[in-house]
């Protein structure tokens, strides 16, 4: 018998003893009357804590007054601690969570959690945006009926989730995702989002430069290997067989030019950081002025100008390839009579080269592509000017490797200004 019970018996007890005598001795009634008081007073003590744990329970909280009396101070402690370790618990639940949030909220990838109707569940903010979804209002929508496209929705209702599905997205036609899904818990299933643009472009570029070198150096191979069979098969005349010659020189010219500016480009591309020796570049400016005069032959009207007396560091023969390359395309598209302006500047904000021309122009919808490989904006018109296709990508890879930014304007019939912006910690003498 537990020790409660043994209280409450011993009272009831004493009560009786208390009312025998009372009712012997007084009256019959005086003695039941003792009883039921006794009783009474124990039912009322119950009642009342009986009374505040169904208040608690109605609204419990953590109160340390809570407290009873007699047996009843054992039960109220009872419920404190458990209440207090109830929520201890869910502070703890409540803190993990937040941490998987978190932790889901800092990843790169997008995230999406589907129920088995395909609802969403939760998703992160980079899917959001990947997808153009509002957690807080699209939680419970059916993803199909947010995200419309029909191989995206083909994708999910075929269940074959064994590869990921690539798609370009349609309200960003420039982005282009990879979703993986993955089912978990009972047919839910999670979406794992990658932006794949980056990849996607790289890997058009690889192919397009496979493309490019192939008809690049097919060209000149064709007249090789056609003025070779030539003078093997037929007796040319002396003249004829020269001009032959001639042109079969000027084609190996440009093949070597070819692969000599796709050396100079893989050589940058896998050369460890420049070193940060100084270049004189007032020597420089005077070297690209005699550069660009033999180049044009009396052609243009060459113009210098410098401002600033900065030097820049870095490595001296990447510097010197790509500001040539800038000056020999301003002086190759540049018709006779036109003017090259070449100009350096320094100052507290930085360094700038800029090769400005009033040459024919580039339409403004070929400027983002201009330093990609073999691009080009007349195949033609750049054939005949001598270029292998590979001089602005030469220009952008050596002024990254230096911190540099090249901002290129052009307007067709007008000019062009290319201007290479180094920051100030690349200058010396400031």
């Amino acid at each position: 018998m537990s020790s409660q019970l043994i209280r409450a018996f011993f009272l009831a007890l004493l009560s009786v003893i208390v009312a025998l005598p009372v009712g012997w001795f007084v009256a019959y009634w005086a003695g039941w009357t003792i009883v039921c008081i006794g009783l009474g007073l124990q039912l009322i003590f119950h009642f009342r804590n009986f009374a505040r744990l169904d208040r608690w329970s109605h609204k419990p909280v953590v109160d340390a007054s809570l407290e009873g009396e007699g047996a009843w101070d054992g039960l109220f402690g009872r419920l404190y601690r458990h209440e207090k370790d109830l929520r201890a618990q869910i502070a703890r639940r409540d803190d993990e969570l937040a941490m998987l949030i978190a932790a889901g909220q800092a990843l790169t990838d997008g995230v999406v959690l589907l129920d088995q109707l395909g609802q969403i569940i939760y998703c992160n903010t980079t899917a959001e945006t990947q997808l153009d979804l509002v957690m807080a209002t699209d939680r419970g929508q059916p993803v199909v009926n947010l995200v419309r496209q029909p191989e995206f929705i083909g994708y999910l209702e075929a269940g074959d989730y064994s590869r990921p599905l690539t798609m370009r997205s349609d309200r960003r036609s420039d982005r282009v995702l990879s979703i993986h899904v993955v089912p978990y818990a009972d047919n839910r299933r999670l979406m794992q989002i990658k932006d794949v643009t980056q990849t996607d472009r790289l890997d058009r570029m690889r192919r397009d430069f496979v493309a490019n070198v192939s008809h690049e150096l097919r060209t000149p191979l064709t007249v090789l290997a056609g003025f070779l069979e030539t003078l093997q098969e037929f007796d040319v005349a002396p003249d004829e067989r020269k001009r032959y010659l001639d042109m079969m020189a000027a084609q190996s010219k440009r093949m070597q030019s070819i692969v000599q500016d796709l050396l100079t480009l893989s050589s940058i591309e896998s050369a460890p950081p420049p070193e940060n020796e100084v270049v004189d570049m007032a020597s420089l400016i005077d070297k690209l002025h005699r550069d660009a005069d033999a180049l044009s032959a009396g052609r243009h009207n060459i113009v210098v100008e410098t401002a600033g007396q900065c030097d820049l560091r870095g490595s001296e023969p990447e510097l010197v390839s790509a500001f040539g390359n800038l000056v020999a395309n301003a002086v190759r598209y540049t018709p006779a009579g036109g003017t090259i302006r070449i100009a350096w500047k320094s100052g507290l904000e930085g360094g700038e080269f800029l090769v400005q021309d009033t040459g024919i122009g580039i339409d403004a919808k070929h400027l983002p592509r201009l330093t990609e490989r073999f691009y080009r904006v007349d195949r033609g018109r750049s054939r005949d000017a001598g270029g292998t296709g590979l001089g602005l990508a030469i220009v952008k890879h050596s002024l990254n490797r230096h911190q540099a930014q090249l901002d290129i304007k052009s307007t067709p019939g007008v000019g062009s200004s290319f201007a290479a912006r180094f920051p100030a910690n690349r200058l010396v003498g400031l």
